[in-house]
């Protein structure tokens, strides 16, 4: 009797399709983005990637979309293992850009930036699924129950952080890092 060694399940054509598409993005840019480069990157013909993907920005599309859920899916990951009280979104918010490893974090932002930048270069109006999701974080901050500005507070120093290393703008040391949690800490104070 032989034995079939155990392998992962290979992901669909359409997921394997989308993460050939990030790769060519992140490597090239959305000017080395083409339908045949994806199609060849991904393993498919040209027909199959068609089937899923009707040109350049359906392609671009699918990528947002499938950001959008796991940026939505991650911080309610985030928001959820936080204590219930006042402040649970901003906890989460902290915890979510600076607790993470480093390796986590950047690992994180250059698959996030190589996709928000594509996109916001062949068409601005494609970020429109990051915008809702961004969107409804900053209502949640909103109503989280601290000090009117301190959860916004929070939430612009996570994405100042994100730029920062999208841009190459700076990388904090880890003490700079720790002294920047420490103070925005100091934000969590509930409203009275």
């Amino acid at each position: 009797m032989s034995t079939v060694a155990a392998t992962a399940p290979q992901p669909d054509a359409r997921t394997r399709i989308l993460d050939a598409t990030e790769a060519i993005v992140r490597a090239r840019g959305v000017a080395g983005l083409t339908l045949d480069a994806a199609a060849k990157a991904a393993g498919v013909s040209k027909g199959g990637l068609l089937y899923h993907f009707a040109s350049k920005e359906a392609l671009l599309t699918g990528l947002l979309a499938r950001l959008a859920e796991w940026i939505g899916q991650d911080f309610e990951a985030c928001v959820a293992s936080q204590p219930e009280g006042p402040g649970r979104v901003a906890r989460a918010m902290l915890a979510w850009a600076f607790e993470l490893t480093p390796e986590a974090v950047n690992e994180r932002c250059d698959r996030a930036a190589a996709v928000f930048l594509a996109a916001f270069h062949h068409d601005p109006a494609l970020l429109g699924p990051i915008r809702a999701v961004i969107a409804r974080m900053r209502a949640a901050v909103a109503a989280d129950g601290l000090k009117p500005g301190h959860g916004g507070a929070i939430m612009a120093a996570g994405d100042g952080l994100f730029m920062a290393r999208v841009f190459g703008l700076y990388t904090p040391t880890e003490v700079e890092r720790a002294e920047m949690h420490a103070a925005l800490c100091h934000l969590l104070e509930p409203a009275t």
